[in-house]
């Protein structure tokens, strides 16, 4: 996690500039003189606006933060209210979940509002806030919302060399097949089974096995994924709680060590998001237990409670991927490697026609696209690789074909950057080699074998002006062809099959 590349330092950015959004935010409702639980909503809602609010352009950034209210207040208001009426309570609280998943398939910005919606209930749970607060929550929300965007948007916005590339869109489907759907219920399940389960161990802190139950289906799309998930937000809980018996206890609530404890696990929950769930959940347990110190309720038994409700959340989320609407991870995994391939084709084609002299040309977008479907084919990857998993032939195969798949976009990206040379010639040969990469893509994707890899260019061609884009599109070719093997080995030990 420490030693994880961060171009442009942006994770370090990113995390400084949301320790200032979030204190500006508890700073401002603390001048407002509003109550406790108000600033603490507040600073809540400033942290998820920074953290959840993802969309490609600083534009959709700013419309989708001002609509957050429009998501939230609504729920915020019914927790309130049903606090008193457990029943009605529970029942709406499974049909936000429902649809705070369901809106994930309108992309970031939809992700972005049910997350919000999610966490308002929540956090008046965790909070315990009556209705004659409501006022003073919608107060701090509103002003922690405006702190945080004035920080993000005004004070500190953060430039990028190139603009961010939008997220590649969820894999296709209607009905219970589009992936949503099938996660909208499987949520509702794992949450109502934690929510059931969770009253048992505790009627007052129920709420943390559902929480952990819907955190765990963020950003994943398969069984695997989940289960992976869910064994890291179980790691990351119990060195949490370890450090809050260390830690968050013995300050006994302490003002001034507690904030500033809480903005160190604001920047490590930002800088460690992009690369360690575990940690970010570490950083997130910490957080919770000296919320709670400053509430005056933390003692080692809370913490303990914490670990079973996390426990019996990720029991839930488990449950449900296994039995209700099960997507594997071989459908995934398939269908993500599908698409990086065809992208891995897209940008091979684009190149070839800049070197032919087309001016319209421009590989440099499917470029782009390939390394965020390359990341998500990791995603989808990660259960096969995970340390424990027991399938070592699969864990193998997987392994190789990541390495082939960087080899292929390590290869589009050289070959890019040579067609952007104006000085770059073409000939027939280019041609030939693209056709070749383009059967092979074909071969891969409709179930078929990858034709044989050419001989490398002679040394000979090497001073020619077409050698630099052939040497390149000879190595897409090689790997390509090195991909048919794992792709479509043995039926015994497939590679995508969890």
């Amino acid at each position: 996690m420490f030693v994880a590349p961060d171009p442009g330092r942006m994770r370090l950015r990113n995390s400084l500039r949301a320790v200032l959004g979030v204190g500006l935010a508890v700073a401002v409702a603390e001048l407002c003189g509003l109550s406790l639980t108000a600033s603490i909503t507040g600073g809540l809602a400033a942290l998820l606006a920074l953290f959840t609010v993802t969309d490609a352009t600083v534009r959709a950034q700013v419309a989708t933060t001002a609509l957050l209210p429009a998501a939230g207040f609504p729920v915020l208001a019914l927790a309130t209210t049903l606090h008193g009426v457990p029943a009605a309570r529970d029942a709406v609280f499974l049909a936000v979940v429902f649809c705070g998943v369901y809106a994930r398939r309108w992309g970031p910005r939809g992700h972005a509002l049910g997350i919000f919606a999610f966490m308002q209930f929540f956090v008046t749970q965790f909070l315990h806030a009556a209705p004659g607060q409501l006022p003073e929550l919608y107060a701090a929300v509103t002003v922690a919302l405006l702190a945080s965007g004035a920080v993000r948007f005004l004070l500190w916005p953060i430039e990028r060399r190139t603009p961010p590339a939008p997220a590649p869109p969820p894999l296709p489907g209607t009905g219970l097949a589009r992936a949503t759907t099938r996660q909208a219920v499987q949520a509702t399940a794992a949450c109502g089974f934690a929510l059931a389960v969770g009253q048992v161990l505790s009627e007052e802190r129920w709420y943390w096995a559902v929480g952990t139950a819907w955190w765990i289906f963020v950003n994943t799309a398969s069984r695997g994924e989940t289960l992976v998930r869910g064994f890291r937000r179980v790691l990351g809980t119990v060195v949490g709680v370890a450090a809050g018996v260390l830690i968050a206890v013995p300050l006994e609530g302490a003002a001034l060590p507690t904030a500033a404890l809480v903005a160190v696990c604001v920047f490590a929950i930002f800088y460690t998001a992009p690369v360690s769930y575990s940690w970010m959940i570490l950083a997130v347990t910490l957080m919770a237990g000296l919320l709670y110190g400053l509430l005056g309720v933390l003692d080692h038994g809370l913490l303990v409670l914490r670990l079973a409700e996390t426990g019996v959340g990720a029991l839930a989320a488990a449950l449900a991927v296994v039995l209700v609407l099960p997507v594997t991870t071989h459908a995934t995994n398939e269908a993500w490697i599908q698409r990086a391939l065809r992208c891995v084709h897209a940008a091979t084609a684009e190149s070839a026609a800049r070197l032919a002299g087309s001016p319209t040309a421009d590989p440099a977008p499917h470029v782009t696209e390939l390394e965020l479907l390359l990341a998500r084919v990791r995603l989808a990857l990660a259960p096969l690789v995970h340390p424990l998993s027991p399938f070592a032939a699969r864990k193998a195969r997987a392994r190789r074909v990541i390495a082939l798949l960087d080899d292929c976009s390590r290869e589009v990206r050289a070959l890019a950057a040579v067609a952007a040379d104006p000085d770059a010639s073409h000939d027939a040969r280019l041609a030939a080699a693209c056709w070749r990469v383009e059967a092979a893509v074909e071969g891969l994707t409709a179930g078929g074998r990858a034709r044989p890899a050419p001989q490398p260019a002679p040394a000979a061609d090497r001073d020619q002006p077409a050698a630099a884009p052939l040497v390149h599109l000879h190595g897409l070719e090689r790997a390509l062809a090195d991909l048919a093997g794992p792709l479509h080995g043995s039926p015994r030990g497939p590679l995508v099959n969890a």
